[in-house]
């Protein structure tokens, strides 16, 4: 077809919708070029892609095969539900300042505007929608900054997340849509969808407290505009993630959040240290759960 080829994974858990799109995405995204190419790079695998996980909490959640280890995964969730590396962001009026130009918590829950010292909490204003309006369609918040974002050198990927409560077996269920205007596949998407479902708990946490009646997690959507694997890691794109299909079985290629969330949690002092000692450099390119 002509244009950017529109594909569709619908799976039970993490792992499985992640390594289902991507085989998706190499059997049948097309090719075309990026601004990040280097000269000789071939063309990246890239296309609209719709993921949706019917059980986002359902094992397992992890993948062996994604970029680094629990503790960077740890690390990019403590990154965007606590903020611990926001005091990475440059100052905006400071043109020599070369650090970041966000981070998803403070986008999401300190978003400012220029000029102005007042900041938004849109994660704790969408939880006093929903527990007001569980229906509502409004429970929405955005990253974008148009005043800033159109011209600097790493935008935000992800643009937009949606929250609605359903009703279901007498129950109340917390969905959760994400919007990314550009996701690396491989080297990214797992690290997202873990993060941001750890946030769908946490709101769903949230609105049960408000509301003194319990909401479970639903269904989790993520859309990605341009879903990609970049030229320059097809290679090993194919020696490492499809060695590993053709090799190894489901159980074997993915691990149990239930079985490591131990590890994990033990790693978060030294992984706050590591945050607090950071803020004199780094880029999008220098964090594999941010980049596009």
């Amino acid at each position: 077809m002509p244009g950017i080829p529109v594909l569709a994974v619908q799976e039970d858990c993490i792992a499985r919708a992640w390594e289902n799109s991507l085989i998706r995405l190499y059997e049948s995204g097309c090719e075309i070029g990026t601004q990040y190419d280097k000269p000789g790079d071939p063309p990246s695998k890239d296309a609209t892609m719709i993921i949706t996980i019917e059980h986002p909490l359902a094992e397992p959640m992890i993948h062996r095969d994604m970029p680094g280890g629990l503790e960077d995964l740890q690390e990019y969730v403590m990154e965007v539900l606590e903020g611990i590396k926001d005091h990475c962001v440059r100052d905006p009026n400071d043109p020599q300042d070369t650090r970041w130009e966000y981070t998803y918590h403070q986008r999401l829950c300190a978003y400012d505007l220029p000029k102005d010292s007042q900041r938004f909490d849109q994660i704790e204003t969408v939880c006093r929608q929903l527990a007001e309006t569980g229906y509502t369609r409004r429970a929405q918040a955005i990253t974008w900054k148009v005043w800033e974002d159109g011209g600097c050198y790493d935008p935000p990927c992800l643009q937009s997340l949606w929250w609605r409560i359903t009703e279901h077996a007498d129950q109340r269920w917390l969905n959760l849509n994400v919007r990314f205007r550009s996701n690396d596949a491989y080297k990214a998407a797992l690290m997202n969808i873990f993060a941001l479902v750890q946030l769908q708990v946490r709101v769903a946490a949230r609105v049960s407290e408000l509301t003194s009646s319990v909401v479970q997690v639903g269904r989790y959507c993520h859309v990605a505009d341009s879903y990609h694997i970049y030229g320059s890691n097809i290679e090993e794109f194919r020696a490492r993630f499809l060695g590993a299909v053709r090799t190894r079985d489901f159980a074997g290629r993915t691990l149990r959040y239930a079985d490591v969330k131990d590890y994990m949690d033990e790693a978060r002092p030294l992984i706050l240290a590591k945050a607090q000692s950071m803020g004199a450099g780094g880029s999008e390119q220098d964090d594999p759960g941010r980049i596009g």
